[in-house]
This record gives structure tokens, sequence and C-alpha cells, in this order.
């Protein structure tokens, strides 16, 4: 239940900073935070069941699309496809926060990976909404970002503190909320502004797309297998990149920085729309993948062709041996104890 500390931070830094700033605007997302927050608290205490995990999470997503009013309004041309009917933007939006919050509660299995990602979109996010003024949603954005490098000392390997649902679903959650109002401010701009990005849909995926990918691909496996999609099991990317022997705080500084390379990628595309850029990115994800399957499953197999195999018969080493030389002894005779 590390995520009591850094999610307490946050509030206690708006409580200290907020007034200055027009914090109500935002005001049913930050009770969505927090109804978030209990939810994962109270999964922590007591395993809740899948269903009602859902249930709590459902409620807080309508309190942020409905409520709070940020939600997916269009596809900004994607597709050919411009603004959609309300009920489809409410129920695409609730998806889409879904899937963004669980995806983010799948990878924090390692130590220090789950704040690593998030420091970087929270950072990005952050000077991005405070360029375009929206100073709201800057200073939420900078204090979940400083509550997290907070959290990272102590959860950089070996941790002292995990996160535990109770910070990987409300980070998750915010982070999501966050992407989401982020499309939509992006989309807004008027053609030239400062920062404005054509694949506005493109540049919200970008900024999750390493627990997208992740869960995208887990789950995929999964009910290929025949298994439950929630199943769990150790078939996650870091795994992978544990097994070539690399350690957590490796594997966190490379997905983090391999993250920040596709940001980058996608803001560097920022002229071109949704059609081009996303195909693009897509299409790099799943080369980078699978390139990282063969390479990864090459490097088990020649380090398990290394091991004996089970009940397999090896000769042992032959121990030196020498020979004993003994002196030859006579028993003289002499008095002896007969009894």
């Amino acid at each position: 239940m590390g995520g009591i500390g850094f999610v307490v931070a946050t509030f206690v830094a708006l409580g200290i900073w907020g007034w200055q700033f027009p914090v109500p605007d935002i005001r049913y997302l930050i009770g969505a935070i927090t109804l978030m927050f209990f939810v994962g608290l109270r999964d922590d205490m007591v395993e809740l069941k899948a269903t009602h995990k859902i249930l709590g999470q459902c409620v807080a997503v309508l309190l942020v699309i409905v409520a709070g009013d940020i939600r997916i309004r269009d596809f900004h041309g994607f597709l050919g496809i411009d603004e959609i009917p309300v009920l489809l933007s409410y129920g695409f939006s609730a998806f889409v926060l879904l899937a963004l919050t669980n995806a983010f509660n799948l990878i924090d299995g390692l130590d220090g990976l789950a704040g690593t990602i998030a420091s970087i979109s929270l950072g990005i996010l952050g000077g991005w909404f405070y360029i375009q003024g929206l100073e709201s949603l800057a200073v939420l954005s900078f204090t979940l970002l400083g509550s997290v490098l907070a959290f990272l000392i102590f959860n950089w390997a070996p941790a002292k503190i995990f996160m535990g649902d109770t910070g990987s679903l409300t980070l998750g959650f915010a982070l999501g909320s966050l992407v989401v109002a982020f499309i939509e401010q992006n989309a807004a701009l008027p053609q030239g502004a400062l920062l404005k990005l054509e694949p506005s849909f493109t540049a919200g995926i970008v900024l999750m797309i390493y627990p997208l990918y992740d869960m995208a691909r887990v789950f995929a496996k999964r009910i290929s297998q025949g298994r439950p999609p929630m199943s769990a099991d150790k078939s996650h990317i870091h795994h992978f990149l544990m097994r070539m022997g690399m350690t957590h705080s490796q594997v966190a500084l490379v997905l983090g920085l391999l993250q920040f390379t596709l940001i980058c990628l996608v803001f560097a595309l920022g002229r071109f729309s949704d059609n081009i850029v996303l195909p693009i990115l897509s299409a790099v994800v799943l080369i980078l993948g699978y390139l990282m399957e063969r390479v990864t499953v090459k490097f088990v197999k020649k380090k398990v062709q290394k091991l004996p195999r089970v009940l397999e018969k090896r000769p042992l080493h032959s121990i030196p041996t020498g020979r004993i030389r003994l002196d030859k002894q006579s028993v003289e005779s002499g008095s002896m104890n007969m009894n």
C-alpha cells in the first residue's frame, strides 16, 4: 500500500498551492481520483472480486466523463471519422479510461518500473498543459510527478515499499484521465498554435504506449492458450527482459528510455495526421516486440542447453586415487590379556 504515500502527498500539495490556480474546474476529476484511491486501498486490504473492482472503477470513470465532461468527442479525422454521437462518446471514453487504468496496473510488477513510466508521461503532460495555459491540469500533473519521484527513491531496486493497487490503480486512472484531456485540448487548439500536434489521437496513445502494448500482447497470448485474460503469469515484457539477465533497475531504465523515444518520434511527426502516424507507431512497436521475443527465446534456449536435463545421467569426474603402502609388521610374543 505504498501508494498511500504519494497519493496523500499529491492532495496535500494541491491543498497548499491549488488556491492560486483554477483547480475547481477539475474538482470532479480530483473526486474520481479519490474514489479510485479507496477502491485500490480496499483491494489491498481485502482482495476484491473482479466484478466489484470493475464496478468501483466504472463509478470513478462515469464521474470523470459525465460530471467532469472529460471525454473523447471525435476521432479528428482518423479513418475519416470526425465527431461521434454523444452516447458513443461516453461509451468509447469509458472503455479507453478503463483500458488505460488496468494496463498501467498490470505493469506494476518490477521495482521502479511503473513509477519511471508514469514520471516520463506526467512530466511531458505537465509541461504541455503549462505552455497552453491549462494551469489546473498542469498543477495536477506536476504534483503527481513530484510525489511519484519522491516515492521512486524508496521504490527503486532494491525496493523498500511498493505501490500495490492503492498506487497503481490511482496513478493509472489519473494518467488516463490526463491523456484524454490532452487529446481533446490539443485538438481544440487553432492551427499554427505552439506544440499543436496533428496526430492528436496517436499523441495520446504514445503517452501510455508501453502499458497498452504489454496488456494487448499478454491478453492475446492468454486467450490464444485458452486461459482467462486476467490470469497471472510471467509473460510480461519486463519478465522477458529479466530472463535475459537484466536487473530491475536496467529493465526500468530501458523501457523508460524506449517509451521516451517513441514519444519523441510522434512529436517529431507532429505535422502529419493520425492516418499516417498511427500506422507508423504501430509498425515500430510490433517490430520491436517481435525482435524482443526472438532474441529472448534464443537467449533462454542457449542458456537451457548448458544446464543438465532432468534425469540425465552424466559421468562423475574421476577422483584421483593413490596406493597406500603399508609396511610389514610382525607381532612379537609377549604378555597378552586374554580376557
